[in-house]
């Protein structure tokens, strides 16, 4: 419950008595005091917020553009922002550009659409290429603490593995709201420490803070972890991709989506498939291998599943890709096949953590022999061409080509209500979500430009 944004989105249109019962009997839901303490608070927050809205009144222009949030007018859900479709990467590519508009220089921003940063620095023995990546918890695993550490920080390994990096450390950032039990904090961190015990790798710094401080109740968790690793080899992006190389598919069995599929509609033995860390044994064997250098693009396929990675490798290289939908389909652990199936998921729009190789045909076998003697299964599942289309071929003889939706497959009874189709006025919503990046662009620059006169 965030009190500050009731008070700012009723403030116009409640007289301040009315406003401040409201704010005490939300207040009075979640704490346990008395009447005229909850008073007291909402009192405090209404004139919070009154004094920062006079700075709307101030005769400094520049200052009001600082503190004036360049609106789109289009809300995060309406976007589908965080849903892994075609909306939530049109917002990724944005914020792409916001980052590009600084022209400080990496080897991989995200421009790229890849999975990990990466920059490259020299030292004594020679070049050594670095990446980092982070992930957020899933929103729906703030009740289970553990199971969102554990699958957020082996999502981040995974961004910083499929680079072809060595994983170095971690990094740790939780956030729990103000009537969260300090529990929930541990049992994170034991999570995240269960990854980082199993493939040694250090946690090595991290913040703990409250959401919104006093203003928002509850016991909402959100968090990131963070990773960073090395390499001696330029990294295995996307880009890199050929005309004529095989595409390998490593068995997934899901992350904090398959997860949150699990505990909502009750499949709760799915839940222990889950439990692994194959995918990063598969990496750190490709790497113990020295097989890296050979390996022209790793990816992980998690947001908006295998139809997202494909559009979006497709996209950024201009090359075609082509599946074959039995290959891919044996490459999903059984249970949790069986469970999307149950539920009339599709396994193609989901996140199953599997690991995708596009490895030049002459590499194939030591690829395919390393991944298996480190106990992951591993099978060719398509080919790269130069169609520029993503492509996958059915049981049945036909052949789909492979498309985002606007959000990726509802795993959930709340998603299906939301919906997978794309709005009718996509292209309007788009062009206010660009004006509003365009927005944030200027407004760095004019700070930027006023600090260096200054």
């Amino acid at each position: 419950m965030d009190i500050e944004y009731i008070t700012r989105s009723k403030i116009d249109s409640f007289d301040e008595k009315s406003l401040e019962e409201i704010l005490a009997e939300y207040i009075l839901d979640y704490k346990d005091i008395t009447l005229e303490t909850s008073r007291k608070m909402a009192e405090s927050v209404i004139e919070e917020v009154k004094n920062s809205l006079k700075i709307s009144q101030t005769n400094d222009e520049f200052l009001k553009d600082l503190i004036a949030i360049p609106e789109s007018g289009i809300a995060m859900g309406e976007m589908g922002v965080g849903s892994r479709g075609a909306g939530d990467f049109f917002v990724h590519r944005k914020i792409a550009e916001i980052v590009d508009s600084t022209k400080t220089s990496s080897l991989v921003n995200p421009t790229a659409q890849d999975d990990g940063g990466v920059v490259k620095a020299s030292t004594d023995s020679g070049e050594l290429y670095v990446t980092t990546a982070v992930d957020g918890i899933h929103s729906r695993l703030s009740e289970y603490p553990f199971l969102g550490g554990f699958h957020v920080t082996r999502a981040s390994l995974r961004d910083v593995c499929v680079m072809g990096a060595d994983p170095v450390a971690i990094i740790s950032d939780l956030h729990l709201a103000d009537d969260g039990d300090v529990g929930k904090l541990f049992d994170f961190t034991a999570g995240v420490a269960a990854i980082s015990e199993l493939i040694d790798v250090p946690i090595v710094a991290g913040s703990t803070l409250r959401v919104g401080g006093d203003m928002v109740l509850g016991d909402r968790l959100v968090s990131a972890v963070g990773s960073i690793g090395v390499s001696k080899y330029p990294p295995t992006a996307r880009k890199r991709a050929e005309k004529g190389d095989i595409i390998l598919l490593t068995e997934g069995s899901g992350g904090g989506t398959i997860t949150t599929t699990a505990i909502y509609n009750g499949f709760f033995d799915v839940i222990w498939e889950t439990i692994d860390i194959s995918f990063i044994k598969a990496s750190n064997a490709l790497i113990k291998d020295d097989l890296v250098k050979d390996i022209h693009a790793m990816t992980d396929v998690t947001n908006g599943g295998l139809r997202g990675d494909a559009h979006e490798i497709s996209e950024t290289t201009g090359l075609g890709l082509e599946f074959q939908h039995e290959a891919i389909k044996s490459m999903v652990n059984p249970k949790v096949l069986n469970m999307l199936e149950t539920l009339d998921i599709d396994p193609l729009g989901v996140s199953t953590d599997s690991l995708m190789l596009i490895v030049p045909e002459n590499k194939v076998n030591e690829v395919k022999k390393s991944v298996l003697n480190a106990g992951v299964k591993i099978a060719e599942i398509g080919t790269v061409d130069n169609s520029g289309i993503a492509r996958m071929n059915k049981s049945d003889g036909t052949i789909e080509e492979l498309k985002p939706l606007f959000r990726e497959a509802a795993y959930t009874k709340i998603k299906k209500l939301v919906g997978e189709t794309t709005p009718e006025d996509f292209e309007i919503m788009k062009e206010k979500v660009q004006k509003a990046a365009n927005n944030a662009i200027k407004k760095k620059d004019d700070v930027v430009n006023y600090i260096n006169q200054n």
